[in-house]
């Protein structure tokens, strides 16, 4: 059936072709947008005509033939407005054959451009009167069913460019989503803030703990992996003297696939000299609040039916020790033997990750699996155990634990910062540490980079720094369920 249709689109464009009109030009010279025209004459009356002039052009949605009438309905960048053809008007402009030619040649998914004057007809529809038309592009393939849809959630994520044309939800998350990203960007240039572009090829894949892919560089005959995070090389250049800098760029994880993961993502780190994580948790609830507000109007969200969250209000901070004991009555700081720490995560019905595990490891857990659903209003978890931080300040009053926080919204962590560890001896511990724990086993783990250790052997100042999770706000503010809905193209099984 579709190359039936193929088969009929591109005879029609040979059609064209025939009467020396070439279904491809190179250009057309528009003067206004649709939704320029529909605000400047809203308050046209039904019936009434004005004489100015106007240029659009956009994709054919819909067309509508009455005689000697045709009515299309096209959409350009900003919106949709109407076309209105009379075979008259049409004839005396551009010949005998133009009318026919429009209706027996264009299809719904053509370009089109056209100039004409602005009416709104006696049913209230804000058109344009068409004098002139040039046909842009011949569409080969249809568009989907506008009686359908175009529903299938895999087809839709596959052909992004169809779930755009008929769903314009979808365009108007994908817009969010950049006018996020140049918000974000706009709140640090205004406070300071220098960007920078670090490597996405990297000798040693630090920075978080995760799997990176790998690939090869053949000149050089070395083996090279895809940046996991772009934390390492941002510190470099505090060292180096830059006191404000961030990166807004992409991120690459061989993980799995879920509503809440894609092996690519996009974040946003920032590290601040002379800061902890006190002050970088203070830009980071006012950064949030100020996006929202420029983006959305307003600091208040829906993302699900029965939850209202308001970003307006202080953000909650609360201690991992203090909230597990809240959520599960369990008092982890006064526990020190990880056999009794285990007992308690069992009595929770919860299965260890492993053996051998620190108390420090297992409150962690017990905080994954009890403590971070009910996070649903904005919580920074302060204070994490030293054996999951391997990057982060030892905190200076609580031992075996760092100064950090992990931002909780609506049950999905959202940011992840610290005080930065700048003790070069404390951080080559940490990595001897996390090479120790690749060698038994663990699969995760941070490797041991020696050249940033001698970056921060010269000298890295009190830093504070996060990374921010960008996918995973997109989702927050647009109300999206899944990862999927807020990436232009995802990754997906081939077919």
């Amino acid at each position: 059936m579709e190359e039936n249709l193929r088969n009929t689109r591109l005879e029609k464009a040979e059609q064209w072709r025939i009467h020396n009109i070439n279904p491809y030009p190179y250009r057309f010279e528009r003067t206004d947008l649709a939704a320029h025209l529909q605000q400047k004459y809203r308050d046209l009356e039904n019936g009434q005509q004005v004489e100015d002039s106007v240029a659009v052009a956009g994709r054919i949605l819909s067309r509508r033939i009455a005689g000697g009438l045709i009515f299309f309905t096209i959409r350009d960048d900003s919106g949709s407005i109407q076309l209105y053809f009379d075979k008259r008007r049409i004839r005396e402009t551009m010949g005998a054959d133009a009318f026919k030619w429009l209706d027996k040649l264009t299809d719904a998914g053509d370009f089109i451009g056209v100039r004409g004057t602005i009416r709104r007809t006696e049913k209230g529809e804000l058109s344009v009167y068409v004098h002139e038309y040039e046909l842009l592009t011949k569409s080969i393939l249809p568009l989907p069913s506008e009686y359908y849809g175009f529903k299938d959630v895999q087809q839709r994520h596959r052909q992004r460019y169809l779930d755009l044309i008929a769903n314009p939800e979808v365009r108007e998350t994908l817009m969010r989503r950049a006018l996020i990203v140049r918000a974000i960007r706009h709140y640090l240039d205004e406070r300071g803030f220098l960007e920078f572009e670090t490597p996405v090829l990297q000798t040693e894949a630090g920075g978080a703990a995760a799997r990176p892919f790998t690939t090869h560089h053949n000149a050089l005959g070395l083996d090279l992996y895809l940046r996991i995070a772009t934390e390492l090389h941002l510190k470099r250049l505090v060292v180096g003297g830059f006191e404000r800098v961030y990166e807004l760029g992409r991120i690459f994880r061989n993980e799995g696939i879920s509503t809440r993961h894609n092996p690519e993502f996009t974040t946003v780190e920032l590290y601040q000299a002379y800061a902890d994580y006190h002050d970088i948790m203070d830009l980071v609830e006012e950064l949030l609040r100020t996006v929202a507000r420029q983006v959305l109007g307003t600091t208040q969200l829906q993302p699900e039916a029965e939850i209202v969250i308001d970003l307006a209000q202080p953000f909650r901070r609360i201690t991992m020790f203090d909230l597990v004991k809240e959520v599960t009555g369990i008092a982890f700081d006064q526990i020190s033997d990880p056999a009794d720490a285990a007992a308690k995560a069992l009595s929770l019905g919860l299965d260890l990750p492993g053996p051998s595990l620190s108390v420090g490891e297992i409150l962690y857990h017990v905080f994954e699996h009890r403590c971070e659903p009910t996070l649903i209003q904005p919580t920074f978890v302060l204070d994490y155990p030293i054996e999951i931080s391997p990057l982060a300040k030892s905190h200076r009053t609580l031992k075996g634990m760092v100064e950090r926080f992990e931002l909780y919204i609506n049950g999905r962590e959202t940011a992840d910062g610290f005080s930065e560890l700048n003790d070069p001896v404390d951080q080559r511990e940490r990595f001897e540490a996390q090479a120790k724990a690749k060698a038994a086993g663990a699969t995760e783990t941070h490797p041991f980079d020696e050249d940033f250790l001698t970056a921060i052997e010269h000298g890295l100042p009190p830093t504070g720094g996060v990374g921010i999770g960008i996918d995973r706000l997109v989702m927050l503010l647009t109300g999206s369920p899944s990862i999927r809905d807020v990436i232009a193209f995802p990754t997906l099984r081939p077919e």
